[in-house]
């Protein structure tokens, strides 16, 4: 499959391929799973010519470099991570207006993306939600597999879960935000008080969780649940589901940085992005969120939305700065300052 998508780039390249990229290069936070990023900047720097200088960093990362090198951008572009970093880096000025002539292609969540963001920027893909567990632990420790955000509060998961820290991870922001919208932002985070007595370790990354998990180093991750098809075709025994109660789910999103030292070679590499072909090495790299170009082939492996129970996430509140700020504030000086 990969070899097949790497052909139908190739092909698509010789498209973009009319202005000589040999000198060109373009600076890329990648904010997705390192196989995807790998993957991205093999294809492209081969088909284009055009040499990839690629950061690997979880979306709250990515946020706080971008914000760090404003006054000069070291970034050309910012690919993948949860849309609501996304949508405050263009709140508060570090990315650029970029209304993409792709963007009829792209599902109706991903347009609305954009226009959220003043066009600063654009869904690639999305996912959701939920829980990621290992069959082997839970059978062993004779558990019963969580169903709802209530049944993780059992006494008989105390840490036996993991979840990222909202500070450097868009996945666990993810949670917050689906919470306190489920719930209502009081119940919430006496939820995730009690939530935190069955937490083992916040990771850093939002993949930490699910990879701990499938190599039995936790027995239960919150996580986006389309991570869990590509430990498991490694062989590791990971299943996972989203909570029967609701749940929220993640706009991955890319944006062009503000004051880009490579512009147009940013703004070509946006709009490859956007194509059906660059989108489907999200599923040669064992990644499985839902594309954001409604041509682009789906994997079997990827989630069915129509069979999850959603909130009506409000993507524009949640990704605001002021919001995400206050709510990380809180949930350090309220719960994660609680023992365990």
């Amino acid at each position: 499959m990969k070899k097949q998508i790497i052909v139908a780039s190739l092909a698509l390249a010789f498209s973009f391929a009319h202005t000589p990229a040999s000198a060109q290069t373009v600076n890329v936070i990648c904010s997705v799973q390192a196989e995807w990023c790998n993957l991205i900047s093999t294809v492209y720097a081969k088909t284009t010519g055009v040499k990839i200088n690629m950061s690997l960093k979880g979306s709250g990362e990515g946020f706080a470099q971008l914000n760090a090198e404003r006054e000069n951008p070291k970034t050309d572009v910012w690919f993948g991570g949860t849309g609501d970093p996304h949508l405050q880096a263009a709140e508060v000025g570090l990315t650029l207006e970029y209304k993409s002539p792709s963007l009829p292609q792209l599902q109706s969540w991903a347009q609305e993306q954009a226009k959220q963001s003043g066009y600063k920027t654009a869904g690639i893909y999305s996912g959701p939600l939920g829980f990621g567990y290992n069959t082997e632990l839970l059978k062993k420790k004779n558990m019963p597999v969580p169903q709802t955000w209530a049944d993780l509060l059992k006494p008989i998961y105390k840490g036996e879960i993991q979840v990222a820290n909202p500070a450097s991870s868009g996945t666990a922001y993810t949670m917050i935000a689906t919470l306190v919208q489920l719930m209502g932002e009081d119940k919430a985070f006496e939820y995730m008080k009690r939530l935190h007595k069955n937490i083992s370790q916040y990771t850093r990354s939002g993949t930490g969780p699910i990879k701990a998990a499938a190599r039995g180093e936790t027995t239960i991750a919150i996580c986006f649940i389309h991570d869990a098809p590509g430990e498991a075709m490694q062989g590791f025994p990971v299943l996972a589901l989203t909570p029967k109660d609701g749940t929220g789910a993640e706009i991955g999103s890319i944006s062009i940085v503000k004051g880009a030292k490579n512009l147009e070679a940013a703004k070509r590499f946006y709009e490859w992005a956007l194509t059906p072909a660059a989108q489907e090495l999200g599923a040669a790299a064992k990644q499985f969120q839902v594309p954001s170009n409604k041509a682009t082939k789906v994997d079997a492996r990827v989630p069915d939305f129509k069979k999850i129970k959603f909130i009506n996430y409000d993507y524009a509140k949640y990704g605001a700065s002021a919001e995400r700020r206050r709510l990380i504030s809180r949930w350090e000086k309220e719960v994660n300052s609680l023992p365990r």
